[in-house]
């Protein structure tokens, strides 16, 4: 993302005005009702300004273990439930608990950046795992890559940057090679309440043993509109929760209070409010499907959508990162190339774009297809 706000602050300025539809995040602050709720905790609640325990506070980690048993069916308590500063720091308190440098970690191709960034950081060796062109990963290929240095197969569903939902028995299989092999299963459903299917996702966390395998990462920062206040979440089992919080205990000690307290008047208190953001999301997916013939008739393909993202392959010889810039320079069009989400020299990813259509009404949407139909190059 920092490439490419450098983009936007070195263009030459035109007549037209941006669609950023780079940024996977909501661009609107919390709702009102939990803006009051927070303003009321700011100058009425003293902890709200205090350390918690590293995992945070019990109520908050009982809510959402119930929300997750009520969803998924299963058995989910509080004690396998751990808030972060955010859903990035969840992984990375995860990977922290058990990778050790040249340890080795699967990772989808397409991948999100940041967490093929931390692996580099923490001296973990990325194994690029390719999906299909449906953008799904294959269990076979999946299983070719582990060997004794394998400690873990991250996936994300719905994805970033393709927007796949992973189907439940696919993510089934993963579970049970993973099981297999002694390997860890993590799992970031930051974007599943925006799910095109109602009902649960999968059937993992009926599993009795699910905290044996999965590791499950969970963000507040989508689903009600928290990005800065950083309130995610780590599901797993107690005595992981217990070494990870030796990384947490070093960096952030806790995540913000008000974030917490925030993220349970969400659960609690705003159901109802999140089924209307979800059909919102839906339809502004609906609307991405209606409008591609406009551009397929000029090559671009439709390779994923869902969650907050489409994923277009464009009809250029051109690589995807001077699509990109050509977008920005002369369309006003602000997205991201394929390239930032793969390793370097990957074909695939030089033929694709990230598009960001969640903070785009149906009047930004029909204006950004019509600016892309326009593109040559």
């Amino acid at each position: 993302m920092t490439e490419a706000y450098r983009w936007l602050d070195a263009r030459a300025p035109n007549d037209l005005p941006l669609l950023n539809v780079a940024q996977a995040a909501p661009a609107d602050p919390p709702p009102d009702a939990m803006r009051a709720h927070m303003a009321d905790l700011v100058l009425t609640d003293d902890a709200a300004h205090k350390y918690t325990g590293n995992w945070g506070l019990r109520p908050v980690r009982e809510a959402l273990a119930d929300t997750t048993a009520r969803l998924y069916g299963g058995a989910v308590s509080a004690d396998q439930v751990g808030l972060t500063s955010g859903c990035n720091q969840a992984f990375v308190a995860a990977l922290a608990s058990f990778a050790e440098p040249g340890d080795e970690v699967i990772l989808p191709v397409p991948w999100y950046f940041n967490h093929a960034m931390w692996c580099d950081m923490a001296g973990v060796t990325k194994v690029p795992l390719r999906c299909g062109p449906d953008m799904l990963p294959d269990l076979s290929e999946a299983a070719s890559l582990i060997t004794s240095r394998t400690r873990a197969i991250v996936l994300i569903s719905p994805n970033n940057p393709t927007g796949a939902e992973y189907p439940a028995d696919l993510l089934a299989g993963f579970r049970d090679l993973c099981r297999a092999h002694g390997i860890h299963l993590i799992l970031d459903e930051t974007y599943r309440d925006f799910l095109s299917t109602p009902g649960a996702p999968h059937d993992l966390f009926t599993d009795p043993d699910w905290d044996e395998v999965l590791i499950h990462l969970y963000s507040f920062s989508k689903s009600f509109h928290l990005t800065g206040h950083r309130t995610g979440a780590l599901l797993t089992s107690p005595a992981r929760l217990e070494d990870a919080a030796k990384f947490i205990d070093t960096v952030t000690i806790c995540p913000t209070p008000l974030g917490q307290k925030a993220a349970l008047y969400g659960l609690t208190e705003m159901t109802q409010w999140l089924a209307g953001e979800r059909a919102l999301i839906l339809d502004r997916r609906a609307t991405v499907a209606r409008l591609m013939p406009r551009i397929e008739a000029r090559g671009w393909q439709l390779a994923g959508l869902g969650g907050y993202f489409a994923y277009l392959r464009h009809p250029f010889a051109t690589d995807a990162a001077t699509v990109a810039r050509h977008l920005l320079d002369t369309h006003a069009i602000l997205c991201l190339p394929g390239t930032m989400f793969a390793p370097e020299g990957d074909d695939s990813a030089r033929q694709h774009l990230r598009v960001a259509f969640a903070n785009a009404d149906a009047e930004g949407l029909e204006d950004l297809f019509e600016r892309l139909a326009r593109v040559e190059l």
